[in-house]
């Protein structure tokens, strides 16, 4: 059993480090300061869209979510004759994915956050999509480059629909309304860069 905080932990621990109270951040959300609790006690796994919109409301990076609350500040892989140098190593197996609503998992790849970005992976089991429910379209920080590395996933957008294959890439404002789903029959698998202002 892995002794790394769980999603709600980390962003249970977040939330508290800037001083948000969960009545709070749920007024923020929408959402009841109930709802807010369970997705912090491991209850309820939030959405894409919710992640999104919880670090959003915190003015935290996703990386974030990826980082044990406790984490060393410095580079990580036992690479010590690097830290002089600022290079970080992650190996594959200390990269701990987060699994979200509908089965989809996000795993960090860059070795340490970096502020202002965001890379990570994602994979979408076939139906998943990263939405609200009925909520459609969403949008939020940052922009965003993506590539397809397996499987296909579908990004629409206000009055377009993108299908991407392996080897595909996109890249738009966060803040155009868009939703990503996987139509297909395999997962898919993507990289990501989202870009902060």
């Amino acid at each position: 059993m892995s002794s790394e905080p769980s999603l709600g932990a980390r962003l249970r621990a977040l939330r508290e480090a800037r001083g948000v109270s969960a009545r709070s951040l749920a007024a923020t959300l929408g959402i009841s300061a109930s709802a807010v609790s369970q997705i912090e006690r491991d209850v309820m796994r939030p959405s894409v869209v919710r992640l999104l919109a919880i670090t959003d409301a915190l003015g935290v990076s996703l990386s974030d979510v990826f980082e044990p609350t406790d984490a060393a500040a410095g580079p990580r892989g036992g690479a010590a004759e690097l830290e002089h140098a600022g290079i970080a190593v992650t190996r594959a197996w200390e990269a701990s994915p987060v699994t979200l609503d509908g089965g989809v998992t996000f795993r960090r790849l860059s070795p340490n956050p970096t502020r202002g970005l965001d890379f990570f992976e994602s994979i979408y089991p076939p139906g998943a999509a990263a939405t609200l429910g009925d909520a459609g379209l969403f949008k939020h920080e940052g922009y965003e480059i993506g590539n397809v590395v397996a499987g296909e996933l579908t990004v629409e957008l206000a009055d377009d629909e993108v299908v991407l294959g392996a080897g595909d890439s996109i890249s738009y404002p966060c803040s155009v309304p868009h939703r990503i789903r996987n139509a297909g029959v395999r997962p898919a698998v993507a990289t990501w860069l989202i870009v902060h202002p």
